[in-house]
């Protein structure tokens, strides 16, 4: 059984449950933890030193996210994502996202934009530093806060539950390439071009970012689950 890497985000500062959370979502975001194979509690408990109950409740919270599954009387089961699944997930975000971004260019007053600029900010600078975890959260809060603009609650509910089912491979390896932080300023870009009022082009922004993400998490995907054997974490 390898180090565990994001056992480092355990800390007295912040309530354990959310702890063990964070720590088993960068475990998937970094290719420790691997679709289909069975984690229990006790085993996942060792190696975060912490009892088994909050990585019981943790585990709930991602199986809630769709990214565990319970398996009974065994423990929790990552979660298979197929090339389809990734492909179904990006093209409702897009028939979404798209025309939402479009309409909020023309309807947003530039106050309303500029209060996203030290969001996609935190964004850029979380990858230049590589905290996944900072990156993926103020990267939601980006995207869902400039979605709310349109001012439809069920849309950026519905954009907020496909990201989380459409799972971040191999972050880690764009975070230490360098490729990451390129992928992060694309969020100023957009901002730039919604500020100015060109609806159109900031459309065919988002459509290219989501095709950008899209093909760098896929090759991340097929790499990640190629060097599986040598960075799984022990299963049951």
């Amino acid at each position: 059984m390898g180090e565990l890497k994001s056992r480092k985000l355990i800390s007295v500062q912040e309530h354990l449950r959310d702890q063990v959370a964070n720590a088993l979502r960068a475990a998937l975001i970094a290719g420790e933890l691997q679709p289909g194979v069975i984690y229990s509690a006790p085993t996942l408990a060792a190696e975060y030193g912490v009892s088994a109950t909050p990585v019981r409740e943790a585990m709930l919270d991602l199986a809630r996210e769709g990214l565990v599954e319970a398996v009974r009387n065994k423990g929790f089961r990552v979660t298979e994502l197929s090339e389809r699944d990734l492909d179904e997930y990006t093209e409702i975000r897009a028939l979404i996202e798209i025309p939402t971004i479009g309409r909020v260019t023309r309807t947003a007053s530039r106050e309303q934009l500029e209060a996203l600029r030290p969001v996609a900010q935190e964004i850029v600078d979380a990858a230049r530093r590589g905290d996944l975890i900072g990156y993926l959260e103020s990267d939601r809060r980006f995207h869902l806060d400039l979605l709310a603009l349109a001012g439809n609650a069920r849309l950026v509910e519905t954009v907020a539950d496909l990201r989380k089912r459409s799972r971040l491979y191999g972050l880690t390896d764009l975070s230490q390439e360098g490729s990451l932080v390129g992928s992060a300023q694309e969020h100023t870009a957009l901002l730039d071009i919604m500020i100015e009022g060109d609806a159109e082009a900031a459309e065919e922004h988002m459509r290219d970012h989501l095709a950008h993400v899209r093909t760098l998490w896929a090759a991340r995907k097929r790499e990640a689950e190629r060097a599986a054997p040598s960075r799984r974490l022990g299963a049951r």
